[in-house]
This record gives structure tokens, C-alpha cells and sequence, in this order.
């Protein structure tokens, strides 16, 4: 027995000693030699990591407007768990049917649906109607979510909000395709949002740290820090001013032709800023997912068009670089025979033997048949296309631009003589088009257009600055002044002119018109067309070139004098006093033929002193005037200081802030002041006629304010204006029958 009982303690000694042994061998195994190994995987549960999300970089206008910004932004989530327990799922669901617009069917659908255990899901993001939503829209739902506190007494009723950030446009869809957008999943979608978004993202940093089992960090814990790098700001050579007079220039005319687009560039010929870019039809990028996928189409650098009669100025260039174009030698105009064909005038019997230069100012295709085919020839004639950057990207830096094509045959006449008119196997595109004829304007120089003035670092403060960059000599100084004047005339002549139509008072401005019909299915329609007009001002000192070119207007009767030409018109009057630059001292002519200039008065500058010493200023000059609003401060005044104006003419003095000023009368003003009155009070302004303002009507279009201002002209440009309207109303290119304009 006792025997037995020895042998018993012995066995369990025996095991117990074992299994003590093989614990410290295990705690031998775990602690020392696979120490490091369980020490990481503790630090894993301890330890927490964070992704530190950078800011994205502004982008401003030239002037600090804010185009693109971060803001905060909350994502809804439900605890499908809580929601079902408390029953609420049917007030919530109708809630957030009718906060979000997202069906009940699918939020229902979204609350019902179970993991692999048969329980429901704690946390489900309503996307995408409660994904990013505005703080408006995130107030909403948080005070239903107080309310249904309230109601069953628990802190936690399912409804959670999760800060995140979002990318937020304050102009709405003001340069939309030069902006481009950031999705919600946070993509760079398009436009310099996505060619510079290497420059706006930043860098995402990390940090880890350890804690206890409440989440606690641990003060003597490891911390690793990466700190994040802000994105880099960017400020755009954009004007919103003139931006805004592009795009409600636009709108108003899309609204008018319908047509399936319409672009318009305006740049510095000088540097080849871009002071304003645009399309029609276009989108809000803060609700992109609303647009139909064409409005996303930039057609500023990606359609290709037969530019037609604006084309004419590259072909008038190269000519009169190479000394063979003579202004005041003639030639019969109407039509012209060549191999293979025949190319007729928009007159198809023409207007008889007429000088170069008259043929220029009527946009004759036989004039331009002779210079390019006849004189430059096909190998001079596409050199100066190259030359003026055809057939070549321009380096805008707008992701997706194309090169065009210009790829006509040297062995077939017809194909070099339309080409010297813009039509034919001529493919353009509209930037293109602005930088060649901004090189015409700025005494020669081929420049590289571009969007990008500043690029800073927000961290260092480190400014990187966009310099202009010259391609090429083109043309000399002497050709391009020379070419200017030319151009000018097209404008200035007001019988024959076609680009009459965009003559503004006090400047001098260069333009040509292009109307061009399209080719469907290998033959020239009937009635589509291209129109578009081209220009700069002040011709020797140009500050503004614009583009402007629509396609398929659904007016047959539309062509590039009679529609876009005013419109140019429009844009850069408006463009013109808004960057300060003022008209020149009118010139008339005595009874004996001597020059004398107009008695004019300089305004005084009355500006940031009380009304009554601006009055006082005002009458001593004998000049009228009339105070708009009710300060006692004058903080604008229109005309601007220095402006010479006749003595009858009216000056206005501001003196409070534009949104409580009334609209004053504007009778005996002249256009552009009336435009830059309106863009002061922010108020749309519509005119009729040119010259000076007869009469004006406030009135609500669709709950927005219009001014309706109608214009007539002096007496003697009335009868000259009726006289010579009737002979270009109608005017059109057409490679179809050979016409131009």
C-alpha cells in the first residue's frame, strides 16, 4: 500500500515537474529567443497608426480670388444594429429620403442587409447622396439626430457624421474647364486640377503611437511622426472680371443660337497670359455629377475647326514678310480658275478691279488666292503655318490638347489656294488660333500660352513665377506693325469693313471674321457653319486678344460679322476700361481739312475725398456730375482720373457699397462707361445700338436684375451705318461654293 502510494507521488512529482519544466521552456521560447517577434506584435495591438491628410493647395485668380479651396465636409454613416434594436428605421429612412434624395428602397435596403453571422452591420456609409455633404445639409441631420434623442432617451440613436474634407469651387462653374474638379473619392478630374496635381496634393504624413486599453496614449510610449506637406498654392494669370464678361457674353448667346458650343480665349499678347478662357455648354464642378458628359468637353484646346477668314492673317503675314503685298496694287476680283477648279468671292461677280487692301477689309478669297497660291506658294505657305505654331501643341498647360492638322497636298492647286483662306484640309484649334495672332499683335514674337502665373509654397513662402517664353521670331517687328495697321482697318472702315461690327469707340482695334461651313459626311454642308471673329486692341500697344468661335448656330443668317463681331465688341470694351486702359482723345476735322483735336476735359480725381470737395472739384472744371447712394465718401468714380471727356458728359461719384447703390440714369453715357457702371453695381447689363445710351429699362429676368440700355449713334454714323449694313448682313464663308467673309 505504502508502496503504491510512493509510486503515485512519484508520477504526479514526475508530471508536475515536467509540465513546469516545458512552461519555463515556453516562456523561455517566447520571452528570449522569440522575443522581438511577440514584442512587435504586442506593440501592434498597442499601437495605433494615422495617415495625417495634407491640405490641397488654392487656386486663386490673378488677383487672390479663391477659385479651388479645401472645406470641411461630413460622410453619414447608420448603425444598422442600434436603428433596428430602437425601431427606428422607418422615421429615419423617411428623413433622410427627403435631406438627401436618396430613394427609401435603397435605404432600406442599406439597413437590412446582414454580415455572414445573421447580425446586422454597426456602421454603413449612405453613399453617395450622404457622402461629402455641405456643413447646410450635415446640420439638417445633426439636429434629426438630436431631436430623436430626445424622443427615446439614448445617446446613441444609429446616426453618425464622420469629418472629412472636400474640394469646393466659391465661383460655381466660372472657368470650369480651365479648373477642372476633384471627384468625392478624391481624383483630379480634368482641366489644372489635374495637370498641376502633383503641385496641389501635397504629401500625406504618419503618425504611431502606442496606448493602453481605454485608448489612452502611453506617456512614455514610442511615437513615429511624419508630418504632412501642405500642397503648393496657385495663382492663375485668370481675371475672374473678365472672365465673368466672357461667360455672361456667352450664356446670353448660347441661350440665343443654341448652338452645340461656343469658346472664347482672351490673353495678353504681350506675355500670353490668359486672362479669361471659356465654353459653352459647361458645368458646376461642386455638382459635376448632375452635367451630361459633354458639357466636360474644352473645346479650347481639343476641338479642331476650319477657321476660315481669321485664318487669312497668317497668309497676310507671310506675304508682306516677304515684300508681296502691295496695299494699293490691284486685281479682279469675283472669281479665279485654277487647275481642278474654281474658287469664287462671298460677291460671286465680285466688286470689280479693286486694290489688295480692299480685298483684305472684304475678306475676298481671290485676294488671298493670289497671295498664298500665287505668290507665297505651297512650301512658303505652310512654312509660315509652322512657323505661327500649327501642326504643333502650344504647351498650354491644360492637360489633353491636340496639335490640329494642316496636311494639304502640294500637287493639288486647290488644296494650297483654299488653305490660304482658311479652309480645305486647314484643322485648328482655338488656342492655336490666339497664340499665332497675339504674335501678329505683340510685334512678331510666337509666345507660349499659358494659365500658371505663381506657383507658392505655402511651408517656405517660396514663390515660383512663370515667365513668358518665347518659341520664335515669326514675323519682324516691322511686318507685324505693318500687318497690325491692315488689320486695324477691317475694323475701322465702316462701309466695307467686315469687322465693322467691332469697332469700339475711342480705340483702335484689329480684327478679322471667319465664317466657315462644316463638312458632313465628306461634303460641305448647306447650313452648319463655323463662325468666329478674332481681334486685339489697342492696336501698337495691345493689352487683349479674343478669340471667339461658335459652332452650328441655329440661325442660318449668322456669320462672323453679324453675330460674333459684336460680341467681341461687347467682351472687350468691358475688358478694356476694366484694366484701366483709356480711349484715345477723339480726332475730328476742320472745314479746311486740318486736324484738330476735340475740346476735351480731363477729369479731376475726386476719389477717397467727402462729396463736396469732389463737387467742388467737378464744378470748377465745369463738368456735371451725379452722386450715386447716400455716403458722405466718394469711393469710385466713373469715368476714371485722367479720362478726357467732353464737357456735356456726366460723371458719376459712388459713394457706397455696390450692393446698396440704386441704378442711376445713364442717358448720354457712352458704351463702355455704361458697361463698366454696370459691372460696378453687379448688375447684367443688355444693350441695343451703339454709341451713347437714349434710353433705359430695369427689369427681372427669371429672378435676376437686367439693365436694358439702347444706343444710338451721332447722326451722321447713322445714315453711313444703314447705308452699308445691308450689303454685309448676309455674309458667309463656305469652302462649298469658295465664299468669305
Amino acid at each position: 500500500m505504502t508502496k503504491r502510494i510512493k509510486l503515485r507521488t512519484l508520477l504526479i512529482g514526475g508530471f508536475i515537474t515536467l509540465l513546469f519544466v516545458s512552461l519555463v521552456g515556453r516562456i523561455y521560447w517566447v520571452q528570449v529567443v522569440k522575443a522581438d517577434f511577440w514584442a512587435e506584435k504586442a506593440r501592434e495591438v498597442w499601437s495605433r497608426s494615422e495617415t495625417l491628410v495634407p491640405v490641397r493647395g488654392e487656386i486663386t485668380d490673378r488677383n487672390g480670388n479663391v477659385l479651388a479651396m479645401d472645406v470641411s465636409a461630413y460622410t453619414i454613416a447608420l448603425n444598422p444594429q442600434v436603428i433596428h434594436t430602437l425601431k427606428l428605421e422607418d422615421v429615419i429612412v423617411s428623413k433622410l429620403n427627403v435631406v438627401l434624395g436618396k430613394t427609401k428602397s435603397s435605404l432600406n435596403e442599406l439597413l437590412d442587409e446582414k454580415q455572414k453571422n445573421g447580425e446586422y452591420y454597426k456602421q454603413r456609409e449612405v453613399r453617395k447622396e450622404g457622402w461629402k455633404i455641405d456643413k447646410s445639409v450635415a446640420d439638417r441631420i445633426v439636429k434629426f439626430r438630436e431631436d430623436l434623442k430626445k424622443q427615446t432617451g439614448q445617446k446613441d440613436v444609429g446616426i453618425y457624421l464622420i469629418d472629412q474634407k472636400k474640394r469646393f469651387y466659391p465661383k460655381g462653374d466660372l472657368a470650369a474647364h480651365v479648373i477642372g474638379y476633384e471627384d468625392k473619392d478624391g481624383n483630379a478630374i480634368m482641366g489644372l486640377e489635374a495637370s498641376l496635381n502633383k503641385e496641389l496634393s501635397g504629401v500625406e504624413g504618419h503618425i504611431k503611437y502606442e496606448r493602453d486599453g481605454n485608448g489612452v496614449i502611453l506617456d512614455n510610449g514610442t511615437v513615429s511622426f511624419t508630418p504632412s506637406v501642405d500642397g503648393k498654392n496657385v495663382k492663375l494669370t485668370i481675371d475672374t472680371d473678365i472672365q465673368h464678361y466672357i461667360e455672361d457674353a456667352l450664356k446670353e448667346t448660347y441661350e440665343k443660337y443654341k448652338p452645340k458650343s461656343i469658346t472664347a480665349i482672351a490673353a495678353d499678347p504681350q506675355t500670353m497670359e490668359i486672362l479669361g478662357m471659356a465654353n459653352m455648354p459647361d458645368f458646376n464642378p461642386n455638382s459635376y455629377w448632375t452635367a451630361p458628359q459633354e458639357n466636360f468637353y474644352d473645346h479650347s484646346i481639343k476641338s479642331l475647326y476650319e477657321p476660315g477668314s481669321t485664318f487669312k492673317i497668317v497668309t497676310l503675314s507671310g506675304t508682306v514678310q516677304e515684300g508681296m503685298f502691295n496695299p494699293n496694287e490691284t486685281y479682279k476680283s469675283g472669281k479665279i480658275k485654277l487647275p481642278g477648279g474654281q474658287i469664287h468671292d462671298i460677291e460671286r461677280n465680285g466688286w470689280g478691279t479693286i486694290s489688295f487692301l480692299e480685298g483684305l477689309k472684304r475678306s475676298s478669297n481671290v485676294a488671298f488666292v493670289k497671295l498664298g497660291y500665287e505668290r507665297l506658294k505651297a512650301d512658303k505657305l505652310m512654312d509660315y503655318i509652322l512657323k505661327f505654331g500649327f501642326n504643333q501643341k502650344t504647351g498650354i498647360e491644360l492637360p489633353g490638347e491636340i496639335k490640329g492638322d494642316i496636311s494639304f497636298n502640294p500637287s493639288y492647286p486647290t488644296e494650297v489656294a483654299t488653305a490660304a483662306f482658311g479652309q480645305g484640309r486647314v484643322q485648328v484649334t482655338p488656342i492655336q488660333q490666339v497664340a499665332a495672332v497675339a504674335a501678329v499683335a505683340n510685334g512678331g514674337k510666337l509666345l507660349v500660352p499659358h494659365l500658371v502665373k505663381e506657383i507658392e509654397d505655402p511651408v517656405t513662402k517660396k514663390v515660383q513665377v512663370v515667365k513668358p517664353q518665347v518659341v520664335r521670331q515669326v514675323i519682324s517687328e516691322k511686318t507685324a506693325n505693318q500687318v497690325d495697321e491692315y488689320l486695324e482697318q477691317v475694323v475701322s472702315d465702316q462701309k466695307i469693313g467686315t469687322g465693322r461690327r467691332a469697332f469700339i469707340d475711342g480705340y483702335r482695334v484689329a480684327g478679322k471674321t471667319g465664317t466657315a461651313q462644316k463638312v458632313i459626311n465628306g461634303k460641305y454642308s448647306e447650313d452648319k457653319y463655323v463662325i468666329s471673329f478674332i481681334g486685339f486692341a489697342p492696336v501698337g500697344d495691345p493689352k487683349i486678344v479674343l478669340y471667339l468661335v461658335m459652332d452650328e448656330p441655329n440661325d442660318r443668317m449668322a456669320s462672323g460679322g453679324v453675330v460674333m463681331a459684336p460680341l467681341f465688341k461687347q467682351i472687350v470694351s468691358q475688358s478694356l476700361r476694366h484694366m484701366g486702359v483709356d480711349p484715345v482723345t477723339p480726332i475730328t476735322t476742320t472745314s479746311d481739312g486740318a486736324e484738330n483735336k476735340e475740346q476735351t476735359v480731363e477729369v479731376p480725381d475726386v476719389q477717397k475725398v467727402s462729396v463736396k470737395e469732389a463737387t467742388d472739384k467737378l464744378k470748377a472744371k465745369q463738368l456735371d456730375y451725379e452722386t450715386v447712394g447716400k455716403g458722405q465718401t466718394v469711393l469710385k468714380q466713373i469715368p476714371s482720373a485722367g479720362t478726357p471727356v467732353s464737357p456735356e458728359q456726366r460723371i458719376y461719384l459712388l459713394t457706397e457699397d455696390r450692393s446698396k447703390l440704386p441704378v442711376p440714369n445713364m442717358i448720354g453715357l457712352s458704351l463702355r462707361d455704361a458697361l463698366e457702371m454696370c459691372s460696378v453695381l453687379q448688375i447684367k447689363c443688355v444693350t441695343t445700338g451703339e454709341g451713347f445710351v437714349t434710353s433705359q429699362t430695369l427689369v427681372n429676368q427669371k429672378g435676376v436684375k437686367q439693365l436694358k440700355l439702347t444706343l444710338s449713334p451721332p447722326k451722321e454714323q447713322i445714315e453711313q451705318q444703314s447705308a452699308s449694313d445691308e450689303a454685309d448682313d448676309n455674309a458667309t464663308d463656305g469652302a462649298g461654293d469658295n465664299n468669305s467673309e
